[in-house]
């Protein structure tokens, strides 16, 4: 998994306010423009030097992006490297910063939709950045697909200046078209566009270089956005203490479904007591009892049909924290199966919501939000694509043309709860507008039961009494992580058997 980003996320018109305080301050903008510059010309160099590569085209678009460009070129032609500069805008058609920076370029500047790629070795994508507002025009969005077959039919290397030309900043949508980087350098902290589909798929690796912006800014532009790294959640997370014992350490109840739909909840159960909970109890309809507890035996088994037997097993106030869906059916009952687990009560008891638990209020979402708003502590909705859009379609329509980080915090406004929006890029978002992105999820989690273990993996936090937002945001990341150790033919299972390695990874730090 990606380390080296830094923790904050950034919108571009929060980088933009950054770029402009840090000016204000005294710093010159073309001061900023030859850092950024210096940071593309390393990281080419790093590139060439593994490539044995020597030719270098850069191609430079009208704005700033295009000037780091043309500094690069300069920077790279002193270290002796054969530099070619393609320009989409005539020179004199340049304005402020970018006309100064190509004035520094010595040698002729060719038409960017007419360059050839012949014999290149690295092709600098200087073409637009992060600002980008607009579909790239016809004539831009040729030069992008060109660009692109070049790179796979050579196997030559792309380097984004900022993010991929084409790539939305913000929501990390495609712009008409995008360039396929290999490397991507941005500046002082990712944009939500790096990290949410489909951008992130053109970044390549990601480099986030540092260019003289003071961390200071951050404090002005009010970041509420982060990648979802340990560094985020590890002084939160729950560990066992010497004095303790298990009734410390939290009693997660799960509720299971019928007689042929066990294995979810069972899953669920297994991957809440390694996640750390001192005890786990599964609620089981009478009729599912044999099948299990023959098949549980960390996990203890109890009675329990429809409201009225989880509101008796509920009644004990140790039982702090209940995952509820998986394998639960869509039904009426199961409706009030969970508004059973969401009801007022004197003592805090948290609740993970997935699956059935969400689609059952498919017809009536706002029937759920009042119950999710009216709980005695954190609750957690796990939803995937589909999910979501049965949910929360208000939202997901009010946002068509935004992120799914804004779906995701829209939906967390309605209802009252944190919102884990399932997927490559899994979103975790809080009623109080604090939001994670996970960088990175290995593809090998697309398997049968992979959400039944992260509901279970963030029913296992919560009854140890982590904040809602830190543990669904914890659990997104030990599952993604357990999933990558284990690797090629995942199962389900096999996630749960990887948790131990991701306890020691994190203990060891």
């Amino acid at each position: 998994m990606p380390s080296a980003l830094p923790l904050e996320i950034l919108t571009t018109d929060q980088m933009a306010r950054a770029d402009r305080l840090t000016i204000e301050s005294g710093v010159p903008a073309m001061t900023l423009m030859e850092s950024a510059a210096a940071a593309i010309a390393r990281a080419s160099g790093l590139i060439l030097q593994r490539t044995s590569g020597r030719r270098v085209l850069v191609l430079c678009g009208p704005g700033n992006n295009g000037g780091d460009g043309f500094v690069a070129a300069r920077l790279l032609r002193a270290q002796r490297y054969k530099v070619r500069v393609a320009a989409l805008t005539p020179l004199d058609k340049l304005r402020g910063d970018a006309a100064r920076a190509a004035a520094s370029w010595p040698c002729p500047v060719a038409s960017a939709l007419a360059c050839s790629f012949e014999g290149v070795d690295l092709v600098i994508d200087a073409l637009f950045g992060t600002g980008l507002a607009r579909d790239l025009d016809p004539d831009a969005c040729d030069l992008v697909r060109r660009l692109n077959r070049w790179r796979r039919e050579s196997g030559q290397n792309v380097l984004a200046v900022d993010i991929p030309s084409g790539v939305d900043g913000t929501t990390g949508a495609v712009r008409g078209a995008a360039v396929e980087a290999d490397t991507t350098v941005t500046f002082f902290r990712v944009k939500t566009g790096h990290l949410l589909l489909p951008g992130r798929l053109h970044c390549g690796e990601l480099v986030c270089a540092h260019i003289g912006i003071r961390s200071s800014a951050l404090e002005s532009i009010g970041v509420t956005a982060f990648v979802n790294m340990p560094q985020l959640w590890r002084a939160a997370l729950p560990l066992p203490q010497i004095e303790g014992h298990k009734y410390s350490r939290g009693h997660a109840l799960v509720v299971s479904g019928g007689a042929s739909f066990t294995g979810a909840a069972r899953l669920s159960a297994a991957a809440a007591l390694r996640a750390g909970a001192g005890l786990v109890t599964l609620a089981s309809p009478t009729e599912a009892l044999a099948v299990n507890a023959s098949a549980l035996t960390s996990v203890m088994v109890r009675p329990s049909d429809g409201a009225k037997g989880l509101a008796r097993i509920l009644a004990d106030e140790r039982k702090n924290a209940v995952a509820i869906g998986p394998g639960l059916g869509v039904s009426e009952e199961s409706c009030r199966q969970v508004e059973t687990a969401l009801a007022p009560q004197a003592y805090r008891r948290a609740a993970v919501l997935d699956a059935d638990a969400l689609s059952s209020f498919a017809g009536d979402p706002e029937r759920l939000w009042r119950a999710t708003r009216a709980a005695p502590g954190p609750v957690v909705m796990t939803p995937h694509a589909g999910e979501f859009g049965r949910l929360f379609a208000a939202c997901d329509t009010s946002c068509a043309c935004r992120s799914k980080l804004d779906k995701a915090r829209a939906a967390a406004q309605a209802s009252g709860a944190v919102v884990l929006f399932k997927g490559a890029d899994t979103v975790v978002a809080a009623p109080d507008g604090r939001a994670s992105i996970l960088p990175y999820a290995t593809p090998w989690l697309a398997t049968a039961g992979s959400g039944d273990v992260l509901t279970g993996i963030i029913a296992g936090l919560l009854a140890q009494r982590m904040d809602g937002f830190l543990a669904a945001t914890c659990a997104a990341w030990m599952h993604a992580r357990a999933a990558e150790i284990f690797g090629p033919g995942l199962i389900a299972d096999d996630i749960i058997a990887a948790l131990p390695q991701v306890w020691r990874e994190l203990c060891a730090v």
